[in-house]
Parts: C-alpha cells; sequence; structure tokens
C-alpha cells in the first residue's frame, strides 16, 4: 500500500535566504508513514542501493519500520551502500577550539554565557601555532576551528587564525584543510573567510524544531532561528559552497531531526543546485552547567539506526561522527555509514599542548567519550580494513560544490577517494606511525592493491608510493 500525501497542504517553494522548515508537514509525513509494511521498506532500500537519493517520504518509511529483521535490513543495505561509494576509507581530522568566550545562553552546552563556573580563553598567534604543532607532530592534516559566539570572532578574527593555521610547518607536518565551526556570518563576512582558503564551512541548526529551538536558546543572536537556518544560504552567496549541516541530537525527537537535515538537504539543492558536503548528529553529552530535558535523550539502538537512514537517504554526503561517542559505537557505525571521524581529540583550550594533570574536563564544551590517540584510533581502523585517510585532493582540485556533486552522486568519487586515501596512510606511516602500525599499515596497503584491475592506474599509484618512501609529500590523483 503506498504512502499518500497531500503537498498542496504545504509551502513547496524553496528560496534563498528564507526559511525552509515547515513543521506541520514534517509531522504528517511521520504520520501518515506509520507502520509501514515489509514490501514498502524493502521498496525504499532498493531505491537508495540504486545509488537515488530518498524522497521525505521515503525517509520516513525508514524511520518508522522498527520491527528487529526491517532495522537489520536497513543497516545491511547502508553497509553495501557506503563501500558501493565511498570504499573502505575513513576520513580524519581534529577539532582545534580557538575561543569560547560566547554571548549566547545556551542551555546545552558548557561554553554558556551563564555558566560562570566556566573559565574563558582566546588563543593568542603563539598559543595557535604551538597547538597546530602538536597535532602536526601526532600526524594530522586536516583541522576544525570551533570557535564561540563573540563579538571579538567575526570574520576578520576567524580569516587571520585560518592564515594562521596554514603558515604552521613543522618537520613534514602540515595542515592541508583548515574547516570551520562558527556563528553564522552576513554575506560580506563569509566572502571574507572564503579569501582565507577555508574548507567546509559548517553550522549546526541544533535542533529543527523551532518551539524548543527557541526554548534551549535562552538569550543571544542565537536565539535567532531564523537567522540561523539561513546561514548556509549566506555562505554561498559568499562563494562558500563547501558546507556541513547538523543536529544536536537529544534535544528534540530524533525522527523529526532526520527530516530537518533532509530537508535542509531539499533546500540546498533546489535553491543551489548541490547538497551539503558533510552531515554530522552529535549526541548530547554531559557538560559543566547543562540543563537538557532527558526526554529526548537518543538511545544507542536509535542511534545506529538514524545513522544507516541518513546513509541511504543521501548516499554521495559525506557523514561524520565525533569523539562524543564512545569507541563501541564509533566502530559499529562506522560499518554502515560514518565516512569521518576524529582522532586524538582534545577540546579543552589549549588541550594539546598541555600535560594531563594540567587538563580539566569541566572546563571543556561537553564530555567526549573516546580519548584513543590518533594512532590509537589509526591502528584499530587498519585491523579492521579501513582505510585512514587525511586526503584533501578534493578541496585543492576545485572538487567543491557542483562539481564535487558530479563526481560523487553517481559514486565516482570512489575512484579518487580511494587512492589517495592509500597515498596519505602512506605518509603516515612513513613519518608517524610505530613499527607496530607501520607493518600492519603496508599490509593493508599490499592487500588493497591486489584488488585494482586497472593496472596502468595501478602502476601510477605504485609509483607514487614508491616516491613517499624516497621522502616525497602530498602526491595526489
Amino acid at each position: 500500500m503506498a504512502i499518500i500525501y497531500h503537498p498542496q497542504k504545504y509551502k513547496l517553494e524553496d528560496r534563498s535566504m528564507e526559511n525552509f522548515i515547515d513543521t506541520d508537514e514534517i509531522n504528517e509525513m511521520l504520520k501518515q508513514a506509520e507502520n509501514p509494511t515489509k514490501e514498502q521498506v524493502r521498496e525504499v532500500i532498493k531505491k537508495s542501493l540504486d545509488k537515488n537519493r530518498l524522497s521525505l517520504q521515503e525517509t520516513a518509511i525508514l524511520i518508522n519500520a522498527n520491527e528487529p529483521e526491517l532495522v537489520q535490513e536497513i543497516k545491511d543495505a547502508a553497509r553495501k551502500l557506503k563501500e558501493r561509494v565511498y570504499g573502505r576509507r575513513i576520513v580524519l581530522f581534529a577539532p582545534l577550539y580557538i575561543g569560547n568566550l560566547c554571548i549566547n545562553n545556551c542551555t546545552y552546552c558548557g561554553f554558556r554565557n551563564e555558566n560562570k563556573a566556566q573559565k574563558r580563553t582566546t588563543l593568542t598567534t603563539e598559543d595557535l601555532k604551538d597547538e597546530v604543532k602538536a597535532l602536526e607532530d601526532a600526524g594530522h592534516k586536516r583541522l576544525i576551528l570551533v570557535y564561540g559566539e563573540h563579538p571579538r570572532y567575526n570574520a576578520k578574527f576567524i580569516a587571520e587564525s585560518v592564515k594562521t593555521v596554514y603558515g604552521v610547518k613543522h618537520k613534514n607536518g602540515e595542515i592541508r584543510r583548515v574547516n570551520i565551526n562558527a556563528a553564522p556570518l552576513d554575506v560580506e563576512g563569509f566572502k571574507t573567510v572564503k579569501e582565507a582558503g577555508i574548507g567546509t564551512y559548517q553550522i549546526f541548526q541544533e535542533t529543527y524544531h523551532r518551539e524548543t529551538y527557541l526554548k534551549v536558546h535562552k538569550s543571544g543572536l542565537k536565539r535567532d532561528y531564523d537567522w540561523r537556518i539561513t546561514g548556509l544560504d549566506r555562505a554561498m552567496e559568499g562563494g562558500i559552497d563547501d558546507l556541513g549541516i547538523g543536529a544536536l541530537l537529544g534535544l528534540y525527537d530524533w525522527r523529526f531531526e532526520v527530516m530537518g537535515l533532509l530537508r535542509h538537504v531539499n533546500h540546498f539543492e533546489s535553491v543551489f543546485n548541490i547538497g551539503p558536503h558533510t552531515i554530522s548528529f552529535p549526541r548530547i553529552q554531559e557538560a559543566s552547567g547543562i540543563e537538557v530535558d532527558k526526554k529526548w535523550m537518543v538511545s544507542d539502538e536509535d542511534f545506529t539506526k538514524l545513522v544507516a537512514i541518513l546513509r541511504l537517504a543521501v548516499p554521495y554526503t559525506g557523514l561524520i561522527l565525533t569523539a562524543r561517542e564512545p569507541a563501541e559505537i564509533r566502530d559499529e557505525v562506522l560499518q554502515y555509514g560514518v565516512s569521518q571521524i576524529d582522532g586524538g581529540t582534545n577540546i579543552e583550550m589549549k588541550g594539546y599542548t598541555q600535560d594531563e594533570e594540567e587538563q580539566d574536563i569541566d572546563q571543556e564544551q561537553f564530555e567526549i567519550k573516546d580519548d584513543r590517540s590518533l594512532n590509537e584510533v589509526m591502528e584499530e581502523l587498519v585491523g579492521n580494513g579501513f582505510i585512514p585517510s587525511f586526503c584533501t585532493a578534493c578541496y585543492r582540485l576545485d572538487r567543491t560544490g557542483e562539481h564535487f556533486m558530479e563526481f560523487s552522486v553517481p559514486g565516482f568519487i570512489k575512484r579518487f577517494c580511494q587512492p589517495n586515501a592509500i597515498l596519505t596512510l602512506a605518509e603516515y606511516l612513513e613519518d608517524y606511525a610505530p613499527l607496530a602500525t607501520k607493518e600492519k599499515g603496508y599490509k593493508l596497503i599490499e592487500d588493497e592493491l591486489k584488488n585494482y584491475e586497472d593496472l596502468r592506474f595501478k602502476n601510477k599509484l605504485v609509483e607514487r608510493l614508491e616516491k613517499i618512501k624516497e621522502g616525497k609529500r602530498d602526491l595526489y590523483f
């Protein structure tokens, strides 16, 4: 039996700079998709496995599929789809907190303005350089810089910190991609940040449910729902076509939030002809001074299911999982959805250069659950047959925005991602890995090379691997 949906009841036309979330529309679709049949669920899964984007109505069917047998089929399909589109590579990055001054009063955040127990810090230029050196010495090539929302952290400040990071070269280390997680800017501000050479600009709506949004954002600029939800529209107008969206799970019903994320994807595709580069879905964790309604906390069972649903709904979009999640959950969802994770994470101000005894968990924005070092994460990935990747080729070859969509939507991005992941893994093995990790890593590379049927391409890859062993760096396709 088909799901009957009446679109004429809702506004359908997307326009730039206008709110696109209709709460009644989302609730109606979720309600109409209740108790789907096995045939309906399997029909949606089949469509996704052909690398087709799912509609909101089809996503609602998967969300409402609660029988254990069907949930497992959703996860199995997500595993297959991820392999077809991305192969076995996992992108690695690290967050670097630049400043925790904040004028907002968000009930779920340790940086909230009213949390007087929070020690306020902004990295100096020298502090920032020291943090970057420490990250480079661990082997990182990709960072996301995180800022509180405060007049001090304006577009010029963000741009200068980005330039500082790119300017730090230590031993064989360098940061090749700097992403940003910061407050929404105006169009001119986004132009300023774009000129600094950033990668992805990431803005989380936190919750797409307006009533809840106003409840948890008690004061500050962030209380303006419409300004925030149109923030990435302004980024596009400012020339930034590499965008990241996200929802903070646990503020409201996760089913609504998944639909909100998909509605955001639809908006981008309708107005700008591209989708977001990444989707994030962090769960609320404990932090100093937070106040949250535990009614909406997301169970491990629901969390792992929703990750698989997102993978099926948007096959071409990177899914980011952070160290908020414990290692066992991260290891599970890597199998059927996630394509990017952080490793060796420290979210305390100056955390990468402080001794362990100097660090204070109460001064973090939230509590992290996976405190493994970067090499521990690398060794775990390699042991499970994943290829850890620090690749930044797409960004530097202008495979972003519409160009990225041309490669990624049909799944051709795998042709570039897999060999570039192998090359960056080899760099890590040569420059930073202990002997045991190095041996395991090269064994994995050897096994991967056996799978290449295109001998010309394989020979090019082998030639570049040999050049890396000879000391060459930053080679990519």
